[in-house]
């Protein structure tokens, strides 16, 4: 059975994989704080029924109460430690939904699926002023396949060791204004991810989404260019990686003929 992974825009996909789906960093609405999406249609209705929603880390953009009370009652959530304690919003939602706190090396099984929690090189606040009391993670999913979703991740030594060998790489290429701050993967670097992780195939990830209001017309490529820049810069060292650019709620069938 092949390997599905749909786009909705942002670091929000959903992996299907053995009869299990599983929905990463949901962010639903329109309207974010100073954030506005720019591109693409909302996700529907049925892109929130999971059996496994991951959470990489606290930031408002990755962890958003508001979407996470879209989700079915008693669907499972897996967070970092400390979420649950450094979100109010989150503390409201426990009693609805199944939330489970992990760290790097912990492990989930849901049917035939096992997520494993991965370090991540990133700030994993809950900004503006929360303290770190989490860790930023990445999460592989293990099924029919291995797909990594790094959530929000600079590069950082031992990267490949820590992640393990992944078929599918859901990697972040950009972000929500011009500039990107440390523990970021920019186009370039994310196509250096490749030669580390060395996956079969990979999917750009938190681009041409959300954009500061007010601010179209400040360095604009940062917004619309990532995804192509990303796809265009991996094919030199790492030819080997079939990057799949998708639009908004596209779809890409993995592991189909190998």
């Amino acid at each position: 059975m092949p390997v599905e992974v749909t786009w909705w825009g942002h670091a929000t996909a959903t992996v299907r994989d053995s009869g299990v789906t599983v929905l990463t960093d949901p962010l639903l609405v329109r309207r974010l704080a100073h954030l506005r999406r720019r591109r693409g249609a909302l996700p529907p209705p049925d892109a929130v029924r999971a059996d496994l929603v991951l959470v990489s880390h606290l930031h408002a953009d990755h962890l958003h109460p508001g979407s996470l009370a879209m989700l079915a009652p008693g669907t499972r959530v897996v967070v970092p430690r400390g979420a649950v304690r450094a979100v109010p919003g989150l503390r409201r939602l426990a009693p609805l939904l199944r939330l489970t706190e992990v760290v790097p090396g912990d492990e989930v099984a849901v049917g035939p699926v096992t997520v494993r929690a991965v370090p991540a090189a990133h700030d994993g606040r809950r900004l503006p002023v929360g303290r770190q009391v989490s860790p930023a993670l990445g999460f592989v999913v293990s099924g029919e396949e291995r797909t990594y979703f790094a959530g929000d991740t600079g590069l950082f030594d031992g990267m490949a060791e820590a992640v393990g060998d992944v078929d599918t790489a859901l990697l972040p290429v950009g972000g929500w204004g011009p500039f990107l701050g440390e523990g970021h993967l920019d186009a370039r670097r994310a196509a250096e991810a490749l030669t580390r992780l060395r996956p079969r195939s990979a999917v750009p990830v938190h681009f041409g989404t959300y954009w500061p209001v007010g601010l179209d017309a400040v360095r604009p490529h940062e917004f619309h260019a990532p995804g192509a820049e990303f796809k265009r810069l991996a094919a030199r060292p790492a030819p080997q990686v079939e990057v799949h650019l998708l639009e908004h709620g596209q779809s890409v069938r993995l592991g189909v003929n190998r």
